[in-house]
């Protein structure tokens, strides 16, 4: 399989390629009998009401799948990859794709339709119950506990600096920038990147009116980016969290390099551990990784650390309020592969918790077609520098895996099933 698939002319596509389309060729007509699942499948994507996929079987014939121009194609190398689909959903998807038994030249614009058209594709999105059991248990068993919390990170974020430096920008932010300024924030170029990383953080400290002296805790510091935003513009003292041993060391390293060493203290706590209180708090996209069963002790430590009229600017992934029913009592393909024991809120949940807990939201900013911008070029680059990710060892199935993961998120923003929000926060 190609694994620079979805490449066009050297740049993976945005949400232009995506909606130009192509017309439809002549498909050759099935003359063996499909299995079952196949015939089940197939069915369903003809279903499909916005946009069209060509799908090539193993005994070479193709479908047109859909309504309109085709949009996607899908390579199916091995018959059981319906039956997976059908049993398990984007689980199933994911590890026959990973395991190379089916490919495709436009993955992200496949995963977007897809996506755009749950309501036709549920059962093959979400899988059936009793077949995803095993993975609700095993998604139950990564629960986030003192310990759990560090064994889960350190398994998605000490893969080693050396690899997510190969891909992320110069900031070393792994987290969706704002694009400032930009309505269509496709259309921005990969220098832009940096700027709109910065631009993120700087909303962030004008959100909080950091003063110079202020004393700030970064629930989930990852590699410092925002930090030495902070340290920087508004001269206050940063104290970060992290549960990643890699993470921490790179960011002592940045600030000591950087020569602002004397405003910041990073240490390996977790958020649970921390005493006394803060003028302001920042947590960017960690609280996705708290496990909802923890969202109250969060809410509650965030309200125990602020000081009187502190602000706090929360940073996470939602997933549409409809969806978090039904999300809530199955595990997906990120939790299983990507962040074990992670769960994503609904706008209306993480308000209920806030408030609860006696925080009031005081400003929501959503920018969902950022991250999908975002890691359109995260991915972009990852594909540019294949060569240098498999000479540290990471081998092809390593690869798949990670693409799918970063086409999967693409999609969902562009679907409009999960957005992001900056929340800011103050005692009520």
């Amino acid at each position: 399989m190609n694994t620079r698939s979805e490449v066009i002319n050297g740049k993976a596509p945005t949400l232009t390629d995506m909606t130009l389309g192509v017309s439809p060729q002549p498909a050759q007509s099935v003359t063996s009998k499909l299995p079952g699942a196949a015939k089940v499948l197939l069915e369903m994507l003809d279903n499909l009401q916005q946009g069209a996929i060509q799908v090539t079987l193993p005994d070479g014939s193709q479908r047109h799948c859909g309504h309109g121009p085709i949009m996607a194609d899908m390579v199916v190398h091995e018959w059981h990859v319906f039956s997976d689909i059908l049993a398990r959903g984007d689980i199933g998807a994911a590890e026959s794709f990973i395991d190379g038994h089916w490919g495709t030249e436009s993955l992200t614009l496949l995963l977007t339709l897809i996506a755009k058209n749950h309501k036709q594709l549920t059962q093959a999105i979400h899988g059936r119950g009793w077949r995803l059991a095993s993975q609700w248990l095993l998604h139950r068993l990564r629960a986030n506990t003192r310990r759990g919390s560090r064994r889960n990170i350190m398994a998605h974020y000490d893969l080693g600096n050396d690899f997510y430096k190969l891909w992320l920008d110069e900031t070393m932010s792994y987290s969706s920038a704002w694009f400032a300024g930009h309505t269509h924030p496709d259309q921005a170029q990969w220098s832009d990147l940096p700027t709109a990383q910065r631009a993120k953080n700087q909303r962030m400290i004008r959100q909080l009116n950091l003063q110079p002296g202020d004393c700030l805790l970064e629930i989930g510091c990852g590699w410092g980016g925002f930090a030495e935003e902070a340290a920087g513009s508004a001269n206050c003292h940063i104290t970060g969290l992290t549960l990643s041993p890699a993470q921490l060391a790179f960011a002592q390293q940045r600030a000591q390099s950087g020569g602002w060493d004397h405003q910041a203290s990073f240490q390996l706590t977790d958020y649970r551990d921390v005493q006394g209180q803060y003028d302001h708090i920042v947590s960017v996209e960690m609280f996705e990784a708290v496990g909802e069963r923890w969202w109250p002790t969060y809410f509650k430590t965030l309200r125990k650390l602020l000081k009187p009229g502190g602000k706090a600017v929360v940073q996470v992934i939602t997933i549409n309020d409809e969806a978090f029913k039904k999300y809530k009592r199955g595990t997906d393909f990120i939790q299983r592969h990507v962040f074990p024991g992670g769960m994503l809120p609904s706008p209306g949940a993480f308000q209920q918790q806030a408030t609860r807990a006696g925080l009031r939201i005081i400003d929501d900013h959503a920018f969902g077609l950022h991250y999908a911008r975002t890691l359109g070029l995260w991915h972009e680059a990852f594909l540019e520098r294949l060569i240098d990710v498999k000479a540290k060892g990471f081998d092809e199935r390593f690869v798949r895996l990670w693409r799918f993961y970063l086409s999967y998120c693409e999609a969902g923003f562009r679907a409009r099933s999960i957005d992001v929000h900056q929340y800011t926060l103050t005692t009520a």
